[in-house]
């Protein structure tokens, strides 16, 4: 894990769990551990391939929960050219997955937002924690994560680490599509 996700989720009061470092001349470490231990090293290394592309739904974030988005973005490993924001009162029918191939998956800051994106009529609680679908008018879905507005955020840290569960599912689905 980098020091950015590191710091990202210090900063959302999330522990991280590692494996306790063995000495390699040590006879207790087995070929078994190594290879392990090579297999994790070439998930991360596949990790920063770029798994698709991210659009972002809500009000851009100012101030503090521009910071917190930042740190986000960098804990997720994203590149500029890996996301970019939505406007929702811009027409939903005009947006289309990149020309690129790439898979895309659609991430909802607020319950409000997710409410005119999918067309759902739940509250945060209830979209949360589930897949919903981008309400384009096209044959074509987009997967859709809804999560916490960005400055409920910086007024509740302790629902950081509710978004950043809801950021996991929404990379999952991502490497799924």
């Amino acid at each position: 894990m980098t020091n950015t996700q590191t710091a990202f989720l210090k900063e959302m009061g999330i522990t991280q769990w590692s494996a306790r470092d063995s000495d390699a001349s040590s006879p207790s470490e087995s070929p078994q551990v190594a290879s392990q231990d090579a297999a994790l090293n070439s998930v991360e290394k596949v990790e920063k391939i770029s798994q698709g592309y991210w659009w972002f739904f809500g009000a851009q974030p100012q101030g503090e929960a521009q910071a917190l988005f930042q740190n986000m973005i960098r804990a997720l490993g994203l590149g500029r050219q890996e996301w970019s924001w939505k406007n929702t009162s811009d027409d939903l029918s005009q947006l289309k997955a990149p020309e690129n191939g790439l898979p895309v998956v659609g991430f909802a800051f607020g319950g409000a937002v997710a409410q005119k994106i999918t067309g759902e009529r739940d509250a945060l609680p209830q979209l949360r924690e589930t897949i919903l679908a981008l309400n384009n008018g096209s044959d074509e879905e987009i997967p859709v994560i809804a999560s916490f507005d960005l400055a409920q955020l910086i007024a509740k840290p302790k629902d950081k680490a509710l978004l950043w569960q809801d950021l996991l599912l929404a990379k999952s689905v991502l490497q799924n599509i």
